[in-house]
């Protein structure tokens, strides 16, 4: 499907590095939104920002092309028909085009003809509305926070608690505090007149924190007064400036930043007022969700959401608090649908993992597409809901979404303050280098290196996140290509195992004193980091329907044996007569990540196989193996390596890799490398094996050679029936595909992939 030019010039800005316009962001130079009451997002009165100011558009002339126009540089695929007189209700301010003439091809409204900007003899009875298809063309990215605008199209920037307490100094993150807005650059405290609860729950949002509580107003009140009775506080000679103030916010408490609520900087009438007579600056006290709390910190009341197994996980994302949206119904795992997907939605379930608000809501699979049902779509959520299943929705297979329309979203973290105890040193690129961290050292904090002892990927991977950096795509055990920091060459950290949950190298676990064998030196541990990553999940079903015996005579099994794809029994059989029992099965490895998955080496390091004449990329790419079922390996089978190609690709996609003629290797982004049940290797052997119960174990990337987004997904299992002469494969899932208290953890995984149960 050839795209069209707003979504090439998408492609341009990503490729700049910058980051794409989002609605109401527009393609062209001008900013479009559509309002009114109880409106859809793609329906509503049309409104652009001209001059920091939002005014209207009048319907004189406005007719299909120019609805066509506008809907475009939204984010939608088509208008289906415009709406006159004020139909959404009229505007405020001014009348900002009037008699627009497009000829239906322009990427933005100021592209087009019209009396000139605040030219018009209309008022705001005729202010003109637009339906737009609700589909969104592939341009269409998401819906961000930073587009939200305060008083005069002024923006409000940031929020923050300042403490005032000395236990709330104390607390990482900062929780309770007076509530700081900076605006225009400044930083202001806002008065606490008018001050409500749904204020405090969106100040909590955008802080990162699922929830608020109330603050023990009369005990600051008595602190403020305090303050204000010292003559050498500059407190009371602040408090008479009005930009010292910001005077009122009224919030409905479902906005996801303070910008999207009334906010009234200085009074009403003109500066001669003061901004706060006789108040104080509101206080603000929030709950952090469980990843953020400190380890003593006693468990919310029973029956909280912090209790609750959630229903909503996010995947593919490369920081804290974002990724593909997934909800489990039905036993199952599956998407959202971003047919009327908005930040409003995304919230809730931000809120309901433990984060705060969201600050984006993305449209089109921008963190990669799942592999599933997609249970959900036009998710209707008002804001207060505790869960996305309490949400109005319908089923995702009502409206044809395709897992392309899948949603994500970015939440609101707290600022932990981690990205300040590490650092790169000595890469060509920001994204590379010598890792440093900061330790303390006998109450002292301290800059120094990492033995790279046991460093690994997982390792890595907690360290780019911690870097703000994304994945890791490298973890490297010598670095002496690399300079560090001359005062920081010591090695303050050893023995760092992570489970890869966490959320700074800190947090895992490590040796007490530091013991490094080799003494560092060229040993330091590196990494090099990148903001997506592939992921490699199995198709459970097709290998569950094409499993079956063969029995199958040595004499076809030369290249096999030679690559070790049967047991080691065949070593003493009298070749080449007899025959090996293999249970044999097709499967698909999808790509579901935002990147290829390439080989970790180069061609120069590719293994040439004669027997069945094609290069081995990857030395151990799968295991397949059966189990007893308390873990103990009667069978195994594996790919020694694999030649890694395209297969097949979905409709629109090109096929990218192939191994014909020694070519590049790899699966592209969105296809799928199959492998049939009848080629060599593509089998269990099972010679040895007695009839019984157990579980059949297939392990991609089993070593995590090359980075992915997941690794969780990475197993599949299936229960085994084999009564020696038939078998039956059944309840195959992936490793993430039921509840998350059935999930293994990481540990346990391990122990299962190595088979030491």
């Amino acid at each position: 499907m050839a795209w069209s030019p707003p979504a090439t010039l998408f492609l341009f800005l990503l490729l700049l590095g910058q980051p794409p316009p989002s609605r109401p962001q527009s393609l062209g130079t001008t900013k479009l939104r559509l309002v009114g009451p109880e409106s859809k997002p793609e329906e509503g009165r049309l409104e652009v920002l001209h001059q920091g100011q939002w005014g209207t558009v009048c319907d004189d002339n406005f007719a299909i092309q120019e609805a066509t126009v506008a809907c475009r540089q939204l984010g939608f695929e088509a208008a289906l028909t415009w709406a006159h007189s004020a139909k959404y209700g009229q505007g405020e301010g001014p009348i900002w085009l009037d008699n627009v003439r497009c000829v239906g091809t322009e990427s933005s409204l100021d592209q087009c003809g019209s009396n000139g900007w605040g030219v018009s003899d209309c008022s705001h009875s005729e202010d003109v509305g637009v339906i737009c298809h609700p589909r969104r063309h592939r341009g269409y990215l998401s819906e961000t926070v930073s587009n939200a605008l305060g008083p005069q199209g002024r923006r409000l920037e940031e929020v923050r608690l300042k403490p005032i307490l000395a236990s709330a100094k104390q607390h990482s993150p900062v929780t309770e505090g007076a509530v700081e807005v900076k605006y225009e650059g400044h930083w202001r405290q806002v008065c606490d007149q008018g001050w409500t609860m749904n204020n405090s729950r969106v100040v909590c949002g955008m802080l990162g924190f699922p929830s608020e509580v109330p603050v023990d107003s009369h005990y600051y009140r008595k602190v403020w007064d305090l303050k204000m009775r010292d003559p050498k506080s500059r407190l009371k000679s602040l408090t008479n400036k009005n930009s010292f103030w910001i005077h009122q916010v009224t919030c409905l408490g479902t906005e996801p930043h303070m910008a999207n609520c009334q906010v009234q900087v200085a009074p009403a009438r003109g500066k001669l007022r003061p901004a706060c007579p006789g108040g104080m600056h509101a206080v603000v006290s929030c709950v952090a969700g469980p990843h953020f709390r400190p380890p003593k910190t006693k468990p919310q009341r029973k029956g909280s959401w912090a209790e609750q197994e959630p229903r909503v996980r996010l995947r593919s994302g490369a920081q804290v608090g974002e990724g593909r949206v997934e909800v489990l119904m039905n036993r199952q795992w599956g998407t959202v649908c971003d047919h009327r997907w908005n930040l409003i939605s995304a919230s809730v379930v931000c809120r309901q993992l433990g984060f705060g608000s969201a600050r984006e809501a993305l449209f089109g699979a921008r963190l990669g597409q799942g592999l599933g049902p997609i249970h959900l779509s036009e998710v209707r959520c008002r804001g207060y809901e505790r869960t996305l299943s309490d949400c109005p929705a319908l089923e995702g297979s009502q409206n044809g979404c395709q897992h392309e329309n899948d949603a994500a979203v970015r939440c609101n973290v707290p600022n932990m303050g981690f990205q300040n105890q590490v650092r790169l040193a000595g890469g060509r690129i920001p994204e590379e280098g010598l890792l440093e961290v900061q330790v303390e050292v006998n109450g002292v904090p301290r800059w120094g290196s990492v033995c790279s002892e046991n460093w690994g990927l997982t390792e890595a991977m907690v360290a780019c996140r911690q870097l703000g950096l994304g994945f890791a795509i490298h973890a490297y055990k010598e670095t002496w290509f690399w300079s560090g920091t001359p005062r920081a060459q010591e090695v303050v950290m050893s023995g760092v195992r992570c489970s890869g949950t966490e959320l700074a190298l800190q947090q895992c676990q490590r040796h007490g004193p530091v013991h490094c064998s080799h003494g560092g030196g060229r040993f330091l541990a590196g990494v090099s980091c990148m903001d997506s990553a592939p992921d490699l999940v199995m198709n459970a079903q097709l290998v569950q329907e094409t499993a079956y015996l063969e029995d199958r005579p040595l004499s076809q099994l030369y290249c096999a044996h030679e690559e070790n794809c049967l047991s080691k029994s065949a070593d003493h059989m009298d070749w080449p007569y007899g025959y090996r029992r293999l249970l044999r099965f097709s499967t698909q490895i999808y790509n579901l990540g935002r990147t290829d998955f390439r080989p970790k080496t180069g061609r120069d390091s590719w293994v040439w196989h004669q027997c069945h004449r094609h290069y081995h990329s990857i030395e151990v790419f799968t295991h397949y193996d059966l189990l007893t079922l308390n873990g103990s390996k009667v069978a195994e089978g594996h790919k020694a390596s694999f030649c890694l190609e395209d297969t097949n690709c979905p409709t629109g996609l090109q096929r990218r890799y192939a191994c014909a003629n020694f070519g590049e290797q790899g699966v592209t982004v969105g296809c799928w490398d199959t492998y049939r049940h009848d080629i060599d290797c593509q089998w269990v052997d099972i010679t040895d094996v007695g009839p019984g119960n157990y579980i059949f174990q297939v392990i991609v990337n089993p070593h995590y050679e090359v980075a992915e987004s997941d690794f969780s997904n990475n197993m599949l299992q299936c229960r085994c029936k084999y009564d020696g002469h038939r078998v039956w494969l059944h309840n195959c899932h992936t490793g993430n595909s039921y509840p998350a208290n059935a999930e293994l953890s990481l540990e346990q995984e391990q122990r299962l992939r190595n088979n030491l149960i």
